[in-house]
């Protein structure tokens, strides 16, 4: 499967895939992306669609190096809050004492320098070069004034001439490279800039300067991704399906996951087929016409197992691996959604229409259930303690609901039912949360099913007080889907086209 099954007839007189692998490799200097998997389970150990295949170390590199540059492209198109930050070490690593002995020994130094009599410059100068070289690399192409105003005053040749002779004055140099560094920086950096003139001392002085040149070097940093987004957003989905073209040419077996995952969608797909299909007059059950799945409908339901995937157990798919990240978040906030929506409609359900009419009553209690569900992602969670004490909690605001609207407040036996009812919810098998559960994913179906509508399905009943949760997951989860397949979709229909073939000869 290494053949291309969607080259570009596309011919520029340049090429911005050149300028996407520039602007991404210079990004990736400030930016790691680590993607970690947990371990396969027993039935994903072998990879049987393709033999081994050794490489050298250099194909390794260069391999990884083209999957980092994907990576970052692709983060940086679908997260509009992508943003570099300043690298900070821990706190007791020991690269954090190296770099802090090394940036000492240099410090003290130059400090010895100034003090000598007369003050020794080598220091100073040097420090003055690397500060010229950043200014100069905040620069726009058309900042010429302010290009010819930094290589005027900060000449190195003319500043080595004053120390030589006595006339250097080190803080006149300092008071215009604040003055530059206020002009160029961010608003958000303006305070720390005007904090520099209150620091008479000379070392002191220079050390923070850096420290705030460092700042503005990752404004500067996002500036350019926010400049080059709206191009990558035009480019980036030949740059990714290139990209992984590459990959997969070197290695032939980067399609294998992908299809265990379309070949269990397709047969399981089938299967639910097959269970549901009727006669039809003339026809007997499980014919052709009424069993035949199409590469869409396989390829929607294989984009909703990956809502209830097993990451600790199973590898993820090759071509939606730079996403699990985020469908392992959208997993985490479905989940949530079905406990709380179950909850909610156990309540609802045995305190009759007259407390769930009340639509500030539903909100209220909708928050403080989803408070107490808000740590249901982590691994420490305890879902059954979390439901006893929303049991407790939502009986003493049902109480209250009740009293307020007039109307008999529930015996004790009767909140112990609901107490038990809402503990029910914590297991996965319970009726109540089954329910919920489909619904939900019959909901996601749906909207999948309908294209690129902008208007979103009715939310199936039950839903109704978790529906603006829902639907901002749901338009998440559509906007991963439909643009990983606009990325990969040529590869999922080459190996969907064969599994299709082979299930059409198939009988039930």
């Amino acid at each position: 499967m290494s053949e291309n099954p969607n080259k570009s007839n596309t011919n520029e007189s340049d090429d911005p895939e050149q300028g996407l692998d520039g602007a991404v490799e210079h990004s990736d200097e400030a930016v790691q992306k680590n993607i970690t998997l947990g371990s396969p389970g027993p039935q994903r150990l072998q990879r049987p669609h393709s033999s081994p295949r050794f490489v050298t170390v250099e194909e390794l590199l260069e391999t990884a190096k083209g999957v980092t540059n994907m990576a970052l492209a692709h983060e940086i198109v679908v997260n509009g809050d992508f943003r570099i930050k300043p690298v900070e070490l821990p706190e007791d690593s020991l690269e954090k004492r190296v770099k802090e002995i090394v940036h000492k020994a240099f410090w003290d130094c130059l400090s010895v320098q100034l003090s000598e009599s007369p003050p020794t410059y080598d220091h100073a100068i040097r420090l003055v070069g690397e500060i010229k070289e950043t200014l100069l690399s905040f620069l726009l192409p058309g900042h010429t004034r302010l290009r010819n105003q930094i290589t005027e005053v900060l000449d190195l040749d003319l500043i080595k001439q004053e120390a030589e002779n006595g006339a250097l004055d080190i803080s006149k140099l300092a008071e215009f490279i604040i003055g530059m560094m206020g002009t160029l920086c961010a608003p958000a950096r303006d305070e720390e800039v005007k904090k520099l003139k209150d620091i008479k001392e000379i070392v002191p002085l220079f050390r923070a300067m850096f420290a705030v040149l460092d700042l503005m070097k990752v404004d500067m940093a996002n500036f350019a991704v926010s400049s080059i987004r709206p191009h990558l957003m035009q480019q980036s989905v030949e740059y990714e399906r290139k990209k992984f073209q590459e990959l997969l040419e070197k290695q032939p077996n980067s399609l294998d996951f992908v299809t265990q995952w379309l070949e269990e969608a397709s047969a399981e797909l089938m299967t639910q087929r097959c269970k549901h299909a009727l006669p039809a007059q003339g026809e007997a059950a499980g014919s052709e016409d009424a069993l035949a799945l199409s590469p869409v409908s396989v390829q929607n339901y294989a984009y909703l197992k990956l809502l209830k995937w097993d990451h600790l157990r199973r590898p993820f798919p090759e071509t939606v691996l730079m996403d699990q990240v985020r469908f392992q978040e959208l997993q985490g906030q479905l989940e949530q959604l079905t406990v709380l929506g179950a909850v909610l409609l156990v309540t609802f359900s045995m305190a009759g229409t007259g407390v769930s009419s009340r639509a500030d009553f539903t909100e209220r209690l909708k928050m403080i259930v989803k408070a107490l569900l808000t740590d249901m992602h982590l691994p420490s969670f305890r879902l059954d303690e979390a439901l006893t004490t929303t049991g407790e909690k939502v009986c003493l605001e049902l109480s209250g609901c009740l009293a307020l609207c007039g109307s008999p407040t529930f015996s004790t036996d009767e909140e112990t039912v609901l107490k038990g009812r809402i503990q029910a919810v914590g297991g996965p098998d319970d009726p109540v949360r089954r329910i919920m559960e489909s619904r939900i994913l019959t909901f996601l179906e749906t909207y999948l099913a309908s294209g690129n509508q902008k208007s979103l399905p009715a939310v199936p009943g039950g839903l109704g007080p978790v529906q603006k949760e829902l639907e901002e997951v749901a338009v998440k989860f559509i906007r991963l889907v439909n643009y990983n397949k606009m990325v990969f979709c040529p590869y999922y229909d080459a190996i969907l086209s064969k599994l299709l073939l082979r299930s059409s000869q198939q009988q039930c």
